[in-house]
């Protein structure tokens, strides 16, 4: 017995003694196995809600990251010219080895034979993003860094060269600028209204509108472009029939709009080629305190009334919608079916809420839309014109400067007043203080003239969290703020106006330094054009022209390619959600050869892919209330909210949310079109980098997913601490060029680039017509101001 204890006392001392020399050399050991398996990948199944399960790639590889080394270090100064210093991101700071077997993040942490797939594919996403972090900082060192800025109209190429249609819009002046050695054009976007070819395809007849001082002049632009614009890194503005090689300049641009008071209006134009004589007359100053810019919307619709049809609410419309209030799949609606038996006057609508009906709504908005569609296509080859609200969205509490109001005033002139009331315009104020009885007239009187420039008060639409909750009493009251239920107002917005067609949701930090008509327009047009086929699988993933080729040949077939039978193309059957759009005209995408949906206006248009966000990061990917759950209901995401509905959709949100069926504001319109089967659109929007990023890098970056998505992947850069990646763009929530060119371009300095002595030297800055976002706090910086962003 003595032996044997001894034995095995022999035994556990040896074992005792391996494991030592284990712990004591790991390091050694756990290189030397990792380096063999270096590269090696694995696979991690991610169920996608109502779709079938698609991997997930995971690559293992040890990285030794060094500290990050500071600014100044990591990059060198540019000379104080035309070209700026890069953006910077700072590298993350991460632990100095990966390793496969212990975990030295956790002093606590015990040896284990393998890590669980949580940390797995955490460690993967975290390698990949260090490889972005150090990429990045490399492209940050090359010459071609920060070209985006500092471009003025003395290195403008390619002046006079356009395609026969964007020629014919431009018109030569006898206007020159102390700053440009050529003289600008009359910018002239609009249809040849009342023209024959007009006349043939529109109802009725156009009436010019007068803007603030009379008859309404056109902008002007340079023709040209700066050589690093020639062609954006992600979209494409041929592909929307944008004319990229015009340069507008911020005098030419805003001067109607009450930039520089001295701006000399244009009076009579001629032909781009012809040798017409011109006339120009001195300025006018206007009080601009003294515009009613509803009053003039107002008088340009009825100017024009017999061109449109505007939507008429049906009488069934005002009898009771119905609306179940006992949700099945959702246990916060379950609970507070018992509280829901209220009758609450909503817009010209009684809604009856009662615990014991189970009936569906009655569909009276469908109705609605059938009795507008019916007469409509009482002459249907000459339909009359459609209309769009634009809401700028504001808040209590801004601080309005000039240049705010320049780009409100040329948003109405430019769209509405121009166009003779195709478009209005309205501001949807968010009032803060939901203490604030805003369905009182001296509340909301008091409000406005707190909130509002007099000029505006007349297109102002208030609203507040609480008055919004009274609409909807079963969307959890936590999350019907700004933040989670962006729409909720919307909705209700086009409730109370339903003679649009569609509404763009409009934020007030956005810029667009071309006409807005022309970029409007062209969306509606790209949405238009668009086939239904493979439509959902484009749309989730960024458009970069140098990878995927020609979009309408090479990229709709690759997508095919990879998308095979794993396609979208009717509506997931989803509880409770009875779908408002059309049926496919054949249930088998492969018998339709991209046709349907060819003609069909848009419902959705998003500037933005909309990606899958099961899978990713995204911090906002679980909030869904109602529905199917949040495990099992199909959904997509757009980052921004700014783009445009139907009437349609909204009045589908507006009857899933009186269901008690809710997703947050990201998701919002893209998912309700995804579940009643409506068109929904992701129109490349140009977008250029402050890095020279080649396609394949940005193909990694931005298309991560398993089949070249945006997003379903943990390697999706909307996920937390992946966001980095979007601040050298010209289009996120956070990013630094946008606001950095704008400052330039209004002639503010911005990273040692701008303002007067600088353009003494380099010139005056101009820029092709782009759409910019975010860009806040438009004042004349402070010397040595700098644009900053950062992300998690």
């Amino acid at each position: 017995m003595l032996l044997r204890y001894r034995s095995s006392l022999f035994s556990a001392i040896g074992a005792l003694f391996i494991l030592w020399t284990l712990l004591r050399n790991h390091g050694k050991i756990v290189s030397h196995v990792v380096e063999q398996y270096k590269g090696t990948v694995t696979t991690a199944i991610v169920k996608g809600p109502g779709f079938e399960q698609v991997p997930t790639i995971q690559i293992i590889d040890p990285l030794v990251v060094e500290v990050p080394k500071p600014q100044e270090d990591l990059f060198q100064a540019p000379p104080k010219a035309p070209i700026g210093p890069p953006t910077l991101i700072e590298p993350t700071i991460v632990s100095s080895r990966v390793t496969i077997h212990l975990s030295i993040h956790n002093p606590e942490a015990t040896i284990t034979g393998t890590f669980s797939s949580g940390t797995s594919t955490s460690t993967a996403t975290s390698i990949i993003q260090d490889e972005f972090v150090k990429e990045n900082a490399i492209l940050g060192q090359e010459p071609s860094a920060g070209q985006i800025y500092g471009n003025t109209l003395k290195g403008v190429i390619g002046a006079g060269s356009h395609t026969e249609s964007h020629l014919s819009v431009l018109k030569e002046t006898d206007v020159w600028k102390s700053y440009s050695e050529s003289k600008p054009l009359e910018y002239n976007p609009y249809p040849d209204y009342n023209s024959e070819v007009w006349n043939s395809k529109n109802k009725g007849f156009y009436v010019p509108c007068d803007g603030p001082d009379g008859p309404i002049k056109n902008i002007l632009a340079f023709s040209g472009h700066s050589k690093v614009f020639e062609e954006p890194q992600i979209g494409s503005f041929s592909l929307l029939d944008i004319d990229s090689n015009l340069c507008f300049e911020r005098e030419t641009r805003l001067g109607l709009y009450g930039y520089a008071e001295s701006f000399v209006d244009l009076i009579s134009t001629g032909s781009l080629a012809g040798t017409t004589q011109h006339k120009r007359d001195g300025p006018t100053k206007i009080q601009w305190d003294d515009i009613n810019w509803g009053s003039l919307q107002t008088q340009c619709v009825e100017k024009n009334t017999n061109r449109y049809l505007i939507s008429e609410i049906t009488q069934p419309f005002n009898e009771e919608i119905m609306v179940t209030a006992q949700n099945a799949t959702s246990a916060w609606n379950s609970s507070k079916a018992k509280e829901t038996n209220t009758k609450k006057r909503v817009l010209g609508t009684i809604v009856n809420r009662n615990k014991d009906d189970e009936n569906e709504p009655k569909d009276h908005l469908a109705e609605a839309h059938l009795a507008k569609a019916a007469k409509a296509a009482v002459d249907a080859k000459q339909p009359f014109k459609s209309r769009t609200a634009i809401m700028l969205r504001s808040y209590s509490g801004k601080k309005w400067n000039d240049n705010d109001k320049q780009n409100v005033r040329s948003l109405i002139t430019e769209l509405a007043l121009r166009s003779g009331g195709e478009y209005e315009v309205f501001l949807l104020v968010h009032i803060r203080n939901s203490t604030i009885a805003i369905e009182n007239d001296a509340d909301y009187i008091e409000a406005l003239q707190k909130n509002v420039p007099k000029e505006f008060h007349d297109i102002a639409v208030l609203w507040n969290e609480a008055y919004v909750q009274g609409f909807y009493p079963l969307i959890p009251k936590k999350v019907t703020n700004v933040h989670q239920s962006q729409w909720l107002p919307v909705q209700i917005f086009a409730l109370d106006y339903p003679h649009f067609d569609f509404y763009w949701n409009w934020e007030m930090d956005t810029r667009y330094t071309g006409n807005h008509y022309d970029l409007l327009e062209k969306l509606a047009n790209f949405g238009m054009d668009q086939p239904r086929k493979y439509l959902w699988e484009r749309n989730e993933r960024y458009y970069i022209p140098s990878i995927h080729g020609s979009y309408n040949t090479e990229f709709r077939k690759s997508v095919e390619i990879l998308s095979g039978k794993d396609t979208i193309w009717a509506p997931p059957k989803i509880a409770n959600v009875i779908p408002t759009g059309p049926s496919p005209p054949v249930s088998d995408p492969a018998q339709d050869n991209y046709e349907w949906g060819i003609g069909e206006v848009a419902d959705y248009i998003s500037v933005a892919p909309m990606f899958n966000p099961n899978g990713t990061e995204w911090v906002g990917r679980n909030d869904v209330w109602g529905f199917d759950g949040r495990n099992d209901t199909p959904r997509r995401t757009t980052i921004i909210t700014h783009s445009m509905c139907s009437k349609k959709l909204l009045d589908a949100m507006h009857t899933e949310n009186l269901k008690g069926n809710h997703v947050s504001s990201e998701m919002t319109p893209q998912t309700v079109a995804l579940l009643h089967g409506l068109k929904a659109v992701y129109a490349p929007l140009p977008i250029f980098f402050d890095r020279a990023w080649n396609g394949t890098s940005l193909n990694k970056w931005f298309n991560p997913g398993p089949k070249g998505e945006s997003g379903i992947s943990s390697d999706s850069p909307y996920g937390w601490g992946k966001e980095k990646r979007f601040l050298g763009m010209t289009w996120y929530y956070r990013a630094i060029p946008p606001g950095r060119l704008y400052n330039n371009w209004m002639g503010w300095e911005d990273h040692e680039i701008g303002g007067v002595e600088w353009e003494k030297i380099h010139g005056r800055p101009c820029l092709p017509p782009l759409l910019l976002h975010p860009v806040k706090n438009t004042e004349n910086t402070k010397p040595g101001y700098s644009t900053k962003y950062d992300f998690p």
